[in-house]
């Protein structure tokens, strides 16, 4: 879907998450990225009382280990009239939805499962940094860094948030309400990781750096799982199981000097470019306004970029981001997030908004009727306005 400012998409409305189902999260799931996904997706079917035999469509993230036609094959799924990959990480998790939506509006499919599932942490850890990579034109960009030492994500963002600290005149306790929020929600979910497991300013300011200026508690987990998304026209997600969660906008984008991580070229590293496309589009399409976001569901793979994204979609002005969240103006990543349920490169963020528009969340909002989920981001990305039905 692609819309200017102020304009609306004839998408909205018209596709609806019919179900949602995951793993468990662990640090070593014990069997293969194929079996986890396959899980994934039976509870997903299951979650919204439709069988493998319903689904035509199947999509997941360039970077997942199993092809659309194996986790078919292995789930029981017939025919495939669509399936699709998206690119650049966590920047593909919301844009699955899109494409599933996509395809339904065209009616090219009737049922669309989108899923991830990684051995993150008993596997390949991101974390670990590039070690090996094949010849590319994306390989181009991040030789150019990698000779200098900025080997990891959490490199490449410290970069940016270096930046942001010194623009706005902040130090690095700012990025410490998003770590605590997240935390705060994922000690109230049985579901998460850190279950049970608070935090508070002092322990995030105490905590080991990484690179400077984050924190431990500034990034992200590593996580064995999978996580799956069952999407459907609006009216037969009616008939259901579950109350559909209608897609009321969704977007990408990649700004201008767009690279993946290390967008160091730019006019400024205070903001996130790609963010500002996506949000563009959201708000055009739907006719909302930051005002209207009864929950916030913001991609948290490193806490400064929770803290632009929020700025970029207009919650507040630039350098803002830290108060805001500490004011806990905006119910924010409700399940834990990544960085206190899992890291399933934001896919579970989208199953807690449906969560939230089920009324079924552990740290339920009362009468959250608009969702706001955002993807990845320092890499393309895409974002998603779901609403309840009605």
């Amino acid at each position: 879907m692609t819309c200017g400012p102020g304009s609306r998409s004839s998408l909205g409305g018209r596709a609806a998450v019919a179900g949602i189902g995951a793993t468990e999260f662990s640090k070593d799931s014990g069997r293969s990225e194929l079996k986890l996904a396959v899980e994934a997706v039976r509870a997903a079917l299951d979650d919204a009382g439709l069988s493998p035999a319903d689904v035509d469509g199947l999509v997941t993230f360039t970077m997942d280990t199993s092809p659309e036609i194996t986790v078919a094959q292995a789930a029981g799924i017939g025919e495939l009239t669509f399936f699709s990959r998206i690119h650049y990480g966590g920047g593909a998790a919301c844009a699955t939805v899109q494409q599933a939506a996509l395809a339904i509006a065209a009616g090219i499919a009737e049922v669309v499962v989108c899923y991830r599932a990684f051995n993150e942490r008993s596997g390949r850890r991101f974390g670990s940094g590039v070690q090996r990579r094949e010849p590319s034109a994306e390989g181009t960009a991040l030789g150019w860094n990698l000779p200098a030492g900025l080997l990891t994500p959490a490199s490449w963002v410290a970069m940016a948030a270096r930046r942001y600290l010194h623009a706005y005149g902040l130090d690095a306790d700012a990025f410490g309400p998003v770590a605590v929020t997240a935390r705060r929600h994922a000690a109230r979910n049985p579901a998460a990781y850190f279950h049970g497991r608070p935090i508070s300013l002092a322990d995030h300011a105490a905590s080991r750096r990484i690179v400077e200026p984050l924190r431990l508690l500034d990034c992200c987990q590593e996580t064995d799982g999978g996580q799956a998304i069952v999407v459907t026209s609006t009216e037969r997600a009616r008939d259901l199981r579950n109350p559909p969660a209608v897609v009321v906008a969704a977007a990408q984008g990649a700004g201008r000097a767009q690279e993946q991580m290390t967008s160091f070229y730019r006019d400024g590293l205070t903001g996130l470019p790609e963010t500002a496309v996506v949000a563009r589009q959201l708000w055009g399409a739907s006719g909302l306004a930051p005002a209207d976001i009864d929950v916030g569901i913001v991609y948290d793979h490193f806490t400064p970029f929770v803290l632009m994204q929020l700025e970029e979609f207009g919650f507040c002005a630039p350098g803002e981001a830290s108060g805001f969240v500490a004011a806990d103006v905006l119910p924010l990543n409700t399940h834990g997030g990544q960085l206190g349920e899992a890291y399933l490169h934001g896919m579970n963020g989208i199953a807690e908004a449906v969560r939230q528009l089920r009324g079924t969340s552990v740290n339920q909002v009362p009468g959250a009727a608009r969702i706001l989920v955002t993807a990845g981001t320092g890499v393309p990305t895409s974002g998603l306005i779901l609403g309840a039905d009605g």
